[in-house]
């Protein structure tokens, strides 16, 4: 019985109550937005870079110094014209 009228919460512990409660739900609001859009964002894929055209090959090789325009001019019209098909 000694503490028999101990018992009740003053004014600061309904504040701290209050304060704690706000906190705890903005926790769980929290916590699940942040759930839901992890798992609503698209995945993203690494890509891997494209290979390069045989134009880009054939350009980087002249612009290297690698062949001549003549034969540049004659490659790329051979990789213009197609490939070659046998009568």
């Amino acid at each position: 019985m000694m503490f028999w009228y101990d018992h009740d919460v003053s004014g600061w512990g309904w504040f701290g109550m209050s304060i704690g409660m706000v906190a705890f739900w903005a926790l769980i609001i929290t916590a699940l937005v942040l759930v839901f859009r992890a798992a609503n964002r698209p995945h993203e894929h690494t890509h891997t870079p494209a290979a390069p055209t045989p134009q880009q090959i054939l350009s980087e090789r002249f612009a290297r110094g690698e062949i001549d325009e003549e034969e540049y001019r004659r490659r790329l019209n051979a990789i213009h014209a197609g490939p070659l098909t046998k009568p």
